[in-house]
């Protein structure tokens, strides 16, 4: 089977195309190269022994997705990561999220909804419940106004998917997920930001390695136990098998409703100054940081029910918070060697 993987070659893309071709799938990828480079496909074909087709495309170009669809018209399945992610540029740049996230997602969907059927996983965020008043965050818990840009073109996303499901036939499958992290345990792959990191732990590997002077810690007067922000940090690897796993449930049929919601995290959160002491722990290096204000866009903590994803997926979240550090180091390490 034919799958497409739209960013195929970021973070998350990457180690999800992995685990597609590790379970016996034939992916084509689409990325513009803004935040990846081409240079990934080694690191996927050094892992697997295949190379995906890549297709180096903007999804923005309405004429040009229209015509990746006909020349590419057996697909199976489309799993769509091709966003921009980072919750401050999406404040401080709202048009390029709207642009960048929403109008590639129309084009899509456009093109799948001529198809007699299409199974389509969409790149959620946990964004999407704002600041949640329980923990741990159910699927159930209120879809609330996002304080981002970026959060906001998520919501809006899973809306334009649930209405176009409801009468198209395609099936659909939104994945919140929390924090991503780590690489993968041949580190071949891993986080890559182009510029300076707007993620806390690459972030940490690259003070750790002395890229950056310092690392900033944005708040140490929220309502936690230690004063700074809480987050739930889920292994890359662990959450790109549940990619697999999602798509699997569609391709089978199996799904209960036209579009279904899972949350994807490990049920534990993790305060920054937690993480910052994880990383400490595995690479036996003490960490500069600096305590600053309060970001804009940042809520006090969020973090995962899995007991959805555990019992209908069948998944869990294997890896632990030191594991998934120790992986983002060692990756840290190789690219800087």
């Amino acid at each position: 089977m034919k799958i497409l993987v739209t960013g195929g070659l970021g973070f998350i893309g990457s180690h999800t195309v992995v685990e597609l071709q590790n379970e016996g799938f034939e992916v084509v990828i689409i990325d513009n190269l803004s935040n990846s480079t081409e240079e990934v496909l080694d690191g996927i074909v050094a892992i697997t022994g295949k190379k995906p087709i890549f297709e180096k495309l903007d999804l923005r170009e309405k004429n040009a997705v229209q015509d990746f669809f006909k020349k590419y018209q057996d697909m199976s399945g489309v799993i769509h990561f091709a966003a921009s992610k980072a919750v401050g540029e999406s404040v401080i740049n709202p048009l390029l999220y709207y642009e960048n996230n929403i109008s590639t997602l129309v084009y899509l969907l456009q093109e799948l909804q001529q198809k007699p059927e299409a199974s389509f996983i969409f790149s959620s965020s946990c964004t999407v419940y704002g600041q949640a008043e329980k923990m741990p965050i159910t699927e159930n818990a209120p879809v609330q106004q996002p304080i981002s840009p970026y959060g906001n073109t998520k919501k809006i996303g899973e809306e334009i998917i649930a209405d176009t499901a409801k009468v198209t036939n395609i099936n659909a499958i939104l994945l919140r997920y929390f924090n991503p992290i780590g690489s993968h345990p041949t580190t071949q792959i891993g986080e890559l930001p182009i510029g300076v990191p707007q993620n806390l732990v690459p972030f940490i590997t690259q003070t750790g390695i002395g890229l950056r002077q310092e690392l900033a810690v944005f708040g140490d007067d929220y309502p936690t136990a230690d004063g700074t922000a809480v987050r739930d940090y889920i292994h890359v690897v662990d959450l790109a098998k549940a990619h697999v796993i999602a798509l699997q449930r569609l391709l089978d049929k199996q799904n209960l409703d036209k579009v279904e919601t899972f949350n994807l995290g490990t049920g534990t959160g993790s305060s920054v100054l937690e993480v910052i002491h994880s990383f400490e722990k595995v690479s036996d290096k003490k960490l500069t940081y600096k305590i600053m204000g309060r970001r804009e866009g940042d809520i006090t903590e969020a973090y995962a029910s899995t007991t959805k994803a555990n019992e209908v997926l069948g998944w869990k979240a294997k890896f632990t918070l030191d594991q998934a550090m120790d992986s983002a180091w060692k990756w840290e390490q190789k690219i800087r060697s």
